[in-house]
């Protein structure tokens, strides 16, 4: 039988979603890169065809246009994400909200070609907002679902979670068990190094324009995801707007939450969780985290510098302040 430190590190990536994938684990000298390759870019292929926006012939974008009142066959992932994305809005009373997909490509951050201006802010009329929650029923056993109102939905905000859970999937069912997964800042890892070392991920300072490494965390069997207001922004009278979207004032986040971070059992509900906690923001976001025994850290805005609060198995813990 060979020895841990007998195996060989990998390093594989590739395009998927806007941005690129990253799979890095340690395997027996020899493994099959190429097939091992193929089957990663599958995985993510399959949750990008069927969870995009961006794709005209997406199973979501072909759920978009589907008639009201009617059951629609989806994929049984997409019907497994649907469904976590309506326990989600439950559990956070409605922060997280896939009913917004509208909303994201009125303000440019979608696939269109809409760009925000002063012309369109003035005519962007207020309007009662149906959640998801309200108007989506999912049978994820027969892999249906149905609107009974007018929807359109999207999953930046957890699909890409999911699809780091695919990668890890992957290369599971290659017997490998000790890797780091990504996509962009989502990461899932499992196992250590052949060293006994955790994996180390790097938490990005939340600031516009450059790239800077905030603080590092361990990972070891579980996923972390980030929400934040630095990656994507439009600038209108001089007043920034971040891409997430509050369902509860249809427009984007106005609160002093630069970023949210979240480290749970599976990618796609630290992807999900960690957008419901942006739009909690700097009191509920918190007091959500520890009412659910959550392992949370957010930064905070708070002039030049950076207040964090951090939460471990939902204990508050001492409040940081950082440049």
């Amino acid at each position: 039988m060979k020895m841990s430190t007998d195996l060989q590190r990998y390093s594989l990536n590739g395009e998927t979603m806007g941005t690129r994938y990253t799979a890095l684990f340690y395997a027996e000298t020899g493994a099959d890169t190429d097939k091992i390759s193929h089957g990663l870019a599958r995985a993510v292929a399959r949750v990008d065809q069927q969870m995009s926006t961006w794709k005209p012939g997406s199973d979501l974008n072909r759920l978009n246009a589907a008639p009201e009142q009617e059951w629609v066959s989806v994929p049984k992932e997409l019907a497994m994400v649907l469904s976590a994305a309506l326990r989600i809005s439950q559990q956070s009373s409605g922060a997280f909200d896939i009913a917004v997909g509208d909303l994201v490509d009125a303000w440019g951050f979608g696939s269109g070609e809409q760009t925000v201006t002063e012309q369109v802010l003035d005519t962007m009329p207020p309007r009662a907002r149906l959640s998801a929650s309200a108007a989506l029923v999912v049978d994820p056993q027969h892999h249906q679902v149905r609107k009974r109102a007018p929807l359109n939905l999207n999953l930046n905000g957890i699909a890409k979670g999911f699809g780091v859970d695919e990668l890890a999937r992957c290369l599971e069912g290659f017997g490998i068990c000790r890797y780091l997964v990504g996509i962009d800042g989502e990461m899932r890892a499992r196992g250590v190094k052949p060293d006994a070392q955790p994996w180390v991920v790097a938490i990005e300072k939340p600031c516009r324009g450059v790239r800077e490494v905030m603080g590092v965390m361990e990972l070891s069997n579980a996923a972390i995801a980030t929400s934040g207001d630095y990656r994507h922004w439009v600038d209108v009278r001089g007043q920034s707007y971040a891409h997430t979207m509050n369902p509860a004032t249809g427009a984007p986040l106005c609160n002093s939450l630069a970023a949210v971070t979240v480290v749970a059992a599976s990618c796609m509900l630290a992807d999900a969780w960690a957008t419901a906690l942006m739009v909690l923001g700097e009191t509920e976001g918190p007091r959500l985290a520890q009412e659910r025994g959550m392992d949370a850290l957010f930064v905070l805005r708070d002039g030049e510098q950076f207040k964090e609060i951090s939460i471990v198995g939902g204990q508050l813990q001492a409040q940081i302040e950082t440049r």
